[in-house]
Order: C-alpha cells, then sequence, then structure tokens
C-alpha cells in the first residue's frame, strides 16, 4: 500500500536530533508522532507523489499518525495545479491540521491565478472557530491580498476576530504587522483606535517595528501606540 510505502520513505530520511529540535518548536503536538525529516526531503517526496494514481488512497486516510504525513501531505496538496481538486483536497484535509508548521507551510501555488475564486473560501475558513482553519485563512488574507488586490474589507474582517487561542492570536498579529508594512496609511486606524485585543495590538506593534519595511519615524510611532498595563 501506498500509506507502508511513504512510511518507509519517511523512516529513511530520519534524522532524530533535528526530530528532538523540531518537537521543540512545535508544542501542540505529541514528540512521539516527530520522525525528524527534513523539509527539502518532504518537498522532494511531494513532487514525486503528487503525480501517482494511488495517492488519493493515503490523502483519504484521515487523520495521519505522523507530523510528517500531515507535512507530506500539505506539501502535496501545495502542488496541485487544478483550482478545483486543490479546494476539495484542502477543505478535507484542514479540519485535520493540529500544528502551526503544516498550517504555515501549506501554500498552494494555484491560488496567485484564482484569487477571486478564493475570496470565499477565505470568509468560510475565518469563521469557522477552528484554530488552524482560521490561522490558515488569515495567513492566505495576508499571503494574497495585500497588494494590488487589497481592500480595506479584509483588515476589517481580521481585527473582528475573537479568540483565546494563542495560534489565530499570533497570527493576527503577523497579519496586522505585515499590513502596516504593505499599506500603512490604510492600516494604521486600526492600531490608533485600538481595534484589536490587548495583547494582539501590542503583539502586531512589536512585529512590526522589526521590520526593514517599516520607516524609523513610523516604527517610533508605534512604539508610542503600545498599551500599557
Amino acid at each position: 500500500m501506498i500509506i507502508d510505502e511513504i512510511r518507509e520513505m519517511l523512516y529513511a530520511e530520519k534524522d532524530i536530533a533535528y526530530r528532538d529540535f523540531q518537537a521543540k518548536l512545535i508544542p501542540t503536538i505529541d514528540k512521539e508522532t516527530v520522525i525528524g525529516v527534513r523539509t527539502p526531503a518532504l518537498r522532494k517526496m511531494a513532487k514525486q507523489f503528487a503525480r501517482r494514481e494511488d495517492i488519493p488512497a493515503f490523502l483519504e486516510a484521515l487523520s495521519h499518525k505522523y507530523f510528517e504525513e500531515n507535512q507530506l501531505h500539505a506539501f502535496i496538496i501545495a502542488e496541485r495545479k487544478d483550482f478545483a481538486q486543490c479546494m476539495e483536497e484542502l477543505t478535507a484535509f484542514l479540519p485535520y491540521v493540529d500544528n502551526w508548521a503544516t498550517c504555515d507551510q501549506m501554500s498552494p501555488k494555484v491560488f496567485k491565478k484564482h484569487r477571486q475564486e478564493l475570496m470565499p473560501y477565505i470568509r468560510e475558513w475565518i469563521a469557522s472557530g477552528q484554530t488552524y482553519t482560521v490561522r490558515f485563512g488569515v495567513g492566505m488574507l495576508m499571503g494574497h491580498f495585500l497588494d494590488e488586490d487589497f481592500d480595506l474589507a479584509y483588515p476589517q474582517m481580521v481585527s473582528e476576530i475573537r479568540s483565546e487561542e494563542y495560534y489565530v492570536n499570533m497570527m493576527i498579529a503577523w497579519y496586522f504587522a505585515t499590513a502596516l508594512a504593505k499599506q500603512y496609511e490604510a492600516v494604521l486606524p486600526y492600531i490608533e483606535e485600538k481595534r484589536l485585543e490587548t495583547w494582539t495590538h501590542n503583539k502586531a506593534i512589536r512585529k512590526a517595528v522589526e521590520s526593514y519595511r517599516i520607516t524609523p519615524e513610523q516604527k517610533g510611532y508605534l512604539k508610542g501606540l503600545k498599551i500599557r498595563g
């Protein structure tokens, strides 16, 4: 079976020291589910398996046992050139994403050519209430809608998210820090008017002032907007 073949290949790439290092970076998953395979090897495997006719057997075998299986799954989806196929597989997989690394590294190339079709999905993901589905939705909004397709409705959408989840709030902060770097004048009122929760507000400012795309003058002003408490 293809699942056994995949696991055999993953174990052949096992690196114990890398596993221990990686497990510390992803505290939400059990260390025993991490094999220790480096990302370049996983991406290479994804390109190989994405073309296999029997790959649906692996993609449908949810939930996966190992972190690297989730990573491989994400990278296979990212390789899809057909938007409809990509969305079908992504919709099935997103509820099983259980960590920030798989969430953030899953970036389908086909989205760049289908931004308008993508937007309804982003709205659904952000409204889902599922930690990594929400994070993924905000990440896609950040990656595809902060340049020529920017609209003020998008930061408004993100500012309205309320969550107790660290990985959601960190992504909101990341979004606004990036938005400040790319759309400073348009996004600044969200910080000036303190429309975000305090922790997220302060984290967005901290990440923004670390950006080389923010001018020294802008950094000074943003630091003055921090909420002291």
